[in-house]
């Protein structure tokens, strides 16, 4: 199975300065962890993570990690966390976690719907409610996607968590029977519209009478 690779060498300083720094140099700061093995503090190149996100191969969330502290070690890991700046959108921080390849995890896939539902051609509106599901799996049989086949959906039709099959090995766990997507009439959603618009012409009248009375006084 191919993973995506990345190169993160290791780092001893720490605080807002050094990471400042950091960043002015093109890495940004990071961590990694795991079960059995201890806390490492690391950079990584950004370059490096914009290619990365845009390799093909990055769609199963795996990374062959290549850590540089006195020597290089290859590390089998999946991105925990990432931070981003909200506004300029700039490279922050990112943690890793590393996965052992005979233990089972849990991740989030992706939906992709395949087909044309029926419903949505005579006029429905296909409303997908889950985007993601949550699978337990090896980290080799973490598919890239969860495909759902809409084509003979209806009008009032809807898939439930409980039809999925997401492939052999992979688990999907849930406790209730949830509806991932469903075909409505466009008709389900006018009196909604309709009573925003009542609201907007009462909310406008009130206004209005307001406006009259401030004036009055």
């Amino acid at each position: 199975m191919d993973i995506v690779k990345l190169n993160a060498q290791s780092r001893r300083e720490t605080g807002k300065g050094p990471a400042r720094a950091l960043r002015r140099s093109g890495r940004i700061p990071a961590v990694l962890y795991g079960s059995g093995i201890d806390t490492q503090k690391l950079s990584v190149s950004i370059q490096e993570l914009e290619r990365m996100f845009n390799d093909p191969q990055f769609s199963r969330g795996l990374i062959n990690l290549a850590v540089e502290a006195g020597g290089t070690k290859q590390r089998t890991v999946m991105i925990k966390e990432f931070q981003r700046d909200p506004v300029k959108e700039h490279y922050l921080h990112i943690d890793f976690h590393e996965v052992k390849m005979d233990e089972k995890l849990s991740t989030m896939v992706p939906i992709v719907t395949t087909g044309i539902s029926k419903g949505v051609e005579e006029g429905g509106i296909l409303q997908i409610i889950r985007r993601e599901l949550e699978v337990n799996c090896l980290p080799a049989n973490i598919p890239e996607q969860i495909e759902i086949d809409i084509t003979n959906l209806d009008v009032g039709d809807s898939v439930h968590v409980s039809e999925v099959q997401p492939g052999e090995g992979v688990e999907v766990p849930y406790e209730a029977d949830f509806t991932i997507l469903t075909v409505v009439s466009p008709k389900m959603e006018a009196p909604e519209e309709e009573a925003g618009e009542e609201e907007t012409e009462e909310g406008e009248e009130g206004a209005e009478s307001e406006e009259s009375e401030s004036a009055e006084e």
